[in-house]
C-alpha cells in the first residue's frame, strides 16, 4: 500500500518511451512532463506527488556512458530524503547495463529505483509505455510494514519486476523485451501486484545510502568462438591500459584446450589484468572445476563469474576498479555478492 503523503521522482534520460509524435510534421520528439500528463491523464489519479527531472538534451540509450550513470547517482543522492522512490525512464538497449551499474554505485540503497521504458513511443496508440510507466510509479511508492516494498534497483517491463543486475535484453521487437534467467521475478503485475517478498534484496538495518561516482572503464569483453585466432586474443589482452576482461566461455565455463590460449590468459593475469569467466548461455552458472576445459582456466588465474550476466559482470568490474582497490581485493569482491547480482554470499 502507498503511505500518506508519498512522493516519487520521475527521471527522464531519453529513449523510445519519451518520444511523442508531432502532429504537424509526423516526426518523433522528446516529451516534456506537461506533454506526458496530457497523453497519460491517469497520472492525475495517483494520490501522491510526482515530480520530474529531465536530461537536457535527452540521451539515446546507445550513448549511455559511465558519466551518465554518475549523473543519475548524483540526482538520486541529492533528492534521496525528499522522495519515497524513483522511476527512471530509459532506452531499452542499454537499460540492463545502467540498472546493473546503479545497483553497485548506490551502496546501501533503501528505496526503490525502478527503470522502465517501452518498445513503442508513449504517444502511439498501442504503446506499451503507458502501463510500464504507471505500474513503475505505483511500485516506487508502495510500502510494506512501514518500509519500501522493493528497496533495490529494478527493471519493470511487460508486467514483470526484475532485479536490475540480473536482467538482459532478449527481444528487439516484442513487448517482453527483458528476462531474468538466473533469478526469479520480484513481482508480477496483474489485477494486483503480487510481490515475491522473500526474493527482494533488503538492506541491513540503519544502512545509510553511500553514493559512488567513480568507475574505471578500462575493460573489455572477449567472446570465445570456434576458430578464434591467437592473434585476436593476443591483441585483445594487450590493449593499452586494459585492467579487466569479461571472458564469455562455453557452457559451464569451458574453453578450448589450446596451449597458446592458456599461456596468453596466464600472462595477462600475471600483469594484473582481472579476467572473469561468464557463460555465453542465457541461463546457468559457471563451474570451472566441473570439466578439464574449465579447470585449465581456473589454474591460469581466471576468476569464476558464477551466474552473472555479462552486463552485471562488466559494470561490477568497472565499479570495483573505480574504487582504487588492489587486484587481490577486486578478485575477492568478484567472488561475493554486492547487490544480489550472483548467487553467492554477501560481501
Amino acid at each position: 500500500m502507498t503511505k500518506e503523503n508519498a512522493s516519487v521522482l520521475l527521471i527522464y534520460t531519453g529513449g523510445t518511451i519519451g518520444m511523442i509524435e508531432n502532429v504537424e510534421t509526423g516526426a518523433l520528439e522528446n516529451f516534456d512532463f506537461e506533454q506526458l500528463q496530457r497523453h497519460i491523464p491517469e497520472l492525475q489519479k495517483f494520490s501522491f506527488a510526482i515530480d520530474s527531472y529531465q536530461f537536457n538534451p535527452p540521451i539515446d540509450s546507445s550513448d549511455m556512458e559511465p558519466e551518465a550513470w554518475a549523473r543519475l547517482v548524483d540526482i538520486i543522492y541529492e533528492a534521496y530524503d525528499q522522495y519515497d522512490g524513483f522511476v527512471i525512464l530509459h532506452g531499452t538497449d542499454t537499460m540492463s547495463y545502467t540498472a546493473s551499474a546503479l545497483s553497485f554505485m548506490l551502496e546501501g540503497l533503501g528505496k526503490p529505483v525502478i527503470l522502465t521504458g517501452s518498445q513503442l513511443p508513449i504517444g502511439v496508440l498501442r504503446t506499451d509505455g503507458k502501463e510500464n510507466l504507471l505500474t513503475s510509479i505505483e511500485i516506487a511508492a508502495d510500502q510494506y510494514l512501514g518500509r519500501p516494498s522493493v528497496p533495490e534497483v529494478c527493471i519493470f517491463f511487460e508486467n514483470h519486476l526484475m532485479r536490475g543486475n540480473r536482467t538482459t535484453k532478449i527481444n528487439a521487437e516484442n513487448f517482453n523485451a527483458f528476462r531474468s534467467f538466473n533469478y526469479p521475478i520480484l513481482a508480477e503485475a496483474g489485477i494486483h501486484i503480487k510481490y515475491e517478498r522473500q526474493l527482494i534484496y533488503l538492506p541491513e538495518k540503519n544502512t545509510v545510502l553511500k553514493p559512488h561516482f567513480q568507475l574505471d572503464a578500462n575493460v573489455t569483453v572477449l567472446k570465445l568462438f570456434p576458430g578464434i585466432q591467437e592473434s585476436v586474443v593476443a591483441a585483445t589482452l594487450n590493449i593499452p591500459n586494459l585492467k579487466g576482461v569479461i571472458l564469455e566461455t562455453y557452457g559451464t565455463g569451458n574453453a578450448p584446450r589450446k596451449p597458446w590460449l592458456i599461456h596468453l590468459l596466464k600472462e595477462a593475469v600475471s600483469r594484473g589484468i582481472t579476467i572473469v569467466n561468464v557463460t555465453q548461455c542465457s541461463a546457468g552458472t559457471v563451474e570451472m572445476d566441473r570439466y578439464e576445459t574449465g579447470l585449465q582456466l581456473l589454474e591460469a588465474g581466471v576468476i569464476c563469474g558464477y551466474d552473472s550476466t555479462t552486463e552485471s559482470a562488466i559494470t561490477k568490474l568497472m565499479f570495483l576498479q573505480g574504487q582504487g582497490l588492489s587486484t587481490e581485493e577486486i578478485h575477492k569482491a568478484m567472488n561475493y555478492s554486492l547487490a544480489g547480482e550472483i548467487s553467492q554470499p554477501k560481501f
